[in-house]
């Protein structure tokens, strides 16, 4: 490396050098963060309006989430579940209880928690509905995005997630996003479940038609089909309620949860629900070395705490609604619509003005963080802890970036 490159030319040199190319991320090198804030290598603070895709509801290093990591390290950090430990229990009675669900399957990422969804339904299908040995079938969303596993980008439409990665997993039927009779329709006697985001993340904050998942709970109530619903993104407070469904009035038989479970430290997933579902499981059939390990147990306890009382969702709620407020504003001046629910935004560019990367990389030049999806669309999630203040002055700093 040369002498005269900046600091962060050389960061972002070792990345490009040793690192696998499988994201494109802001030329930006962040090294401390704290609350809605976070500072680079050469010491410029920007106000992060993505939070690790949600992964950050309660923002950066949230102290009582540090607290229960460093209190847990200084005790036990891993026993596998080849043994109890006496955090375990405790984690999935408490989620269990904030969530009204009955049983707590734990693994660490996102796509885990789908996979391990689909496991679940398939063998649910075969020893409790009866379906035909290796014919179970899961209804999927177009637009969807549940991760980038092979099984997972089976079923995505995405080309770039999906082209190259062949032979793919059958056993997916695609219908349209929101399309109730279309869901319908596609039900067969070897409909396992039905699988979809409440609103859909990667496709740009898309929320479905009102009555959608109601006719979808009905639909596989009425043919013995499971609903699972993807929260990884939407769920914990994200919305303004625990789970995004949680607006529709609906239930879903299989959550899958990630992202926020972690609290921003460590990676934490689960699948959560009905024990008539998760209960088909059996020692040895699934499981991971790290999935509801102490640490993992003691940082997810105390993001329930959170959650329990109610704050985090009156905040997304209160603040959601200043959020969308001020980015209607915008529409017909660089922005052509805005979609979302709580401190959760989707929101379409001009299509006559910069396409969605030249505005991520005009709003870190104006000291926010926010990160486009599908060339037009930028995705905003702050954390929960943002301001009113922190939204006006992301605001502005969109203006000039669209300007």
């Amino acid at each position: 490396m040369t002498e005269y490159q900046t600091l962060t030319q050389q960061t972002i040199k070792l990345d490009e050098t040793w690192g696998a190319h499988n994201y494109h991320p802001l030329p930006v090198v962040i090294s401390e963060a704290e609350g809605s804030w976070v500072t680079d290598v050469e010491g410029d603070r920007y106000l992060d309006f993505l939070s690790g895709y949600s992964a950050l509801n309660f923002g950066h290093r949230h102290p009582a989430l540090i607290r229960a990591a460093h209190d847990q390290l200084d005790r036990l950090t891993l026993t596998s579940r080849a043994f109890h430990n006496d955090r375990f229990g405790l984690f999935c009675q408490e989620l269990a209880e904030l969530t009204g669900t009955e049983m707590v399957l734990t693994m660490n990422t996102g796509a885990e928690a789908v996979e391990s969804a689909i496991k679940v339904a398939r063998k649910w299908a075969y020893e409790v509905k009866g379906v035909p040995p290796d014919q179970a079938e899961i209804i999927v969303a177009s637009g969807n995005f549940h991760g980038r596993t092979t099984t997972i980008i089976s079923f995505s439409d995405d080309p770039v997630a999906h082209d190259n990665f062949g032979p793919f997993t059958p056993g997916f039927v695609t219908v349209p996003y929101g399309d109730a009779e279309a869901l319908r329709a596609a039900i067969t006697p070897n409909t396992a479940a039905v699988m979809m985001e409440p609103i859909q993340g990667e496709a740009g904050v898309v929320v479905p038609p009102a009555g959608f998942w109601a006719a979808a709970r009905a639909a596989c109530d009425e043919n013995n089909v499971l609903l699972i619903a993807d929260e990884i993104q939407s769920g914990l407070a994200r919305t303004g309620r625990v789970f995004a469904l949680d607006h529709e009035g609906v239930r879903a038989d299989l959550y899958t949860l990630g992202k926020a479970l972690g609290g921003g430290i460590i990676p934490v997933s689960a699948v959560i629900g009905k024990e008539s579902v998760l209960g088909v499981l059996k020692p040895g059939q699934h499981g991971s070395t790290f999935g509801g390990y102490p640490v993992a147990c003691a940082v997810a306890r105390k993001v329930v705490e959170l959650l329990e009382t109610g704050e985090f969702q009156k905040r997304s709620t209160e603040l959601g609604a200043y959020l969308h407020e001020r980015l209607n504003e915008l529409v017909g001046h660089g922005v052509a619509e805005v979609r979302g629910r709580g401190l959760w935004a989707g929101v379409d560019l001009d299509p006559a003005g910069k396409p969605g990367r030249a505005v991520s990389m005009a709003l870190r030049d104006n000291g926010v963080l926010c990160k486009e999806t599908h060339e037009r669309t930028l995705r905003m999630a702050p954390p929960l802890v943002i301001t009113k203040g922190e939204i006006d002055q992301a605001i502005e700093a969109l203006v000039k970036a669209i300007g």
